[in-house]
């Protein structure tokens, strides 16, 4: 969506990403743990932040802390401008005409949330019917489960594939009757990109409305939500280099509009009376109480910093450290390392779920860690998928704008090492 100044210091003519350039303006990746530098392979979870996040939000801290909305006083109405002024540059970022549309929210858990529980409990009866996929995060099925004990309403699943694709199959099958689908823009386990317009279309003319799971979508491709005509879409702050605490829920004015308020209190009203209450416009109808001011500024400037470097060259960046990292890695390991999702870098994102050896993933990443090398060992928050995948756990290693092949080649000496340590 965004293509930033050409002419920034981080990028070069050809739109490539300067990445030693870029690391420097991240103050954590200056840290050394056991004689070694950081490597920090963990943004599928949450990404660093550069000084220019940071500084922004020291700055309002510092010259401009009021609450907004409120205050007639200067530093109030500067708060309520840069607060409603981050709202503005996230609607843009992310492609939405109208700023109004959209909500913020702590995370992109809390927006579907918020989606489930307004919409769902206003619009979805018993027997009503809710699609999702066997990649969802927790936080894209938890929510639809809660509505299914308290609303009796139906949940189906799209497969999942051997190939680690959606399996399409039955797609209309599936959809006969459905009134929302539910799907991830990018699997945070396999890294697997659905096809979301052919998705986002046949649900339509099914007559079923679409929410997106933007969280590891957003950071890392160029995104347009009138282009993939979804009707709701969320995602999160602390993934693309903002902070923590900040997320949102795009969604279309109409829907909107046909939702009562998720939580009350403060700023959500227009009027209150001792027998009801009249609620706000939106989007402050769902923003109750005193929001998150220094992490919508940060967040802004994250969103400057993404503008900057373009995100089509960010995502250049990584499918070609992605291809690196998957080409690196078997052919040093071979059969002893499993890397869990579709097969063609070009395709995916860059999060690589592994199995190396019999080894455990928390074993594996307790040995890195020595190596100081940060990468995940869990379940990624997707235990359906890991059942479907026949394991427990993986390890997961996350690529971002601040990693290059330096980076992998660490991964790979640390691995090397753990392989040593365990004697396979």
């Amino acid at each position: 969506m965004s293509a930033g100044p050409m002419n920034d210091s981080r990028t070069n003519d050809s739109r490539t990403l300067d990445v030693a350039t870029i690391r420097a303006d991240f103050p954590i990746l200056e840290r050394e743990f056991n004689g070694r530098r950081l490597v920090y392979l963990d943004s599928a979870a949450s990404s660093q932040k550069p000084r220019q996040v940071l500084e922004a939000m020291d700055r309002y801290y510092e010259t401009t802390h009021a609450n907004v909305h409120r205050g007639v006083y200067q530093i109030a109405a500067d708060a309520t401008h840069q607060f409603e002024a981050g709202r503005a540059a996230l609607a843009r970022f992310i492609g939405a005409s109208d700023p109004e549309e959209i909500v913020f929210t702590k995370n992109v858990t809390e927006a579907i949330n918020l989606v489930a529980h307004s919409w769902g409990r206003t619009h979805l009866a018993e027997g009503d019917a809710v699609l999702l996929t066997e990649i969802e995060h927790h936080a894209n099925i938890v929510p639809w489960l809660q509505l299914q004990q308290e609303r009796g309403i139906e949940l189906r699943y799209i497969p999942v594939d051997d190939d680690f694709e959606l399996d399409l199959t039955d797609l209309d099958r599936l959809l006969d009757g459905v009134k929302l689908v539910g799907i991830t823009a990018m699997s945070n386990v396999l890294g697997t990109i659905p096809p979301l317009r052919r998705i986002i279309d046949a649900a339509h003319a099914a007559g079923a409305l679409v929410l997106v799971d933007g969280a590891q979508w957003v950071p890392h491709l160029p995104t347009d939500v009138a282009e993939l005509d979804c009707d709701f879409f969320g995602f999160t702050g602390h993934k693309m280099l903002g902070p923590t605490g900040i997320g949102g829920l795009w969604a279309r004015r109409e829907i909107l509009e046909s939702m009562p308020p998720f939580l009350g209190g403060g700023e959500m009203i227009r009027d209150v009376r001792l027998d009801g209450f009249t609620p706000n416009d939106i989007p402050w109808r769902f923003e109750a109480g005193t929001p998150p001011i220094a992490e919508v500024i940060g967040l802004h400037a994250a969103i400057d910093y993404l503008d900057a470097l373009g995100m089509d060259a960010v995502r250049r960046h990584e499918v070609e450290l992605t291809t690196y990292a998957m080409e690196h890695l078997t052919g040093r390991f071979g059969d002893r390392i499993t890397i869990h999702g579709p097969a063609d870098p070009t395709t995916r994102g860059g999060v690589l779920s592994f199995a190396f050896g019999d080894l455990h993933p928390h074993d594996i990443s307790q040995v890195l860690d020595q190596e100081a090398v940060c990468v995940r060992a869990g379940h990624h928050c997707a235990k359906p998928l890991m059942r479907r995948m026949g394991v427990g756990a993986t390890a997961r290693a996350s690529l971002y704008l601040y990693n290059d092949e330096s980076d992998v080649d660490a991964l790979g000496e640390a691995l090397a090492s753990a392989s040593d340590f365990f004697a396979f």
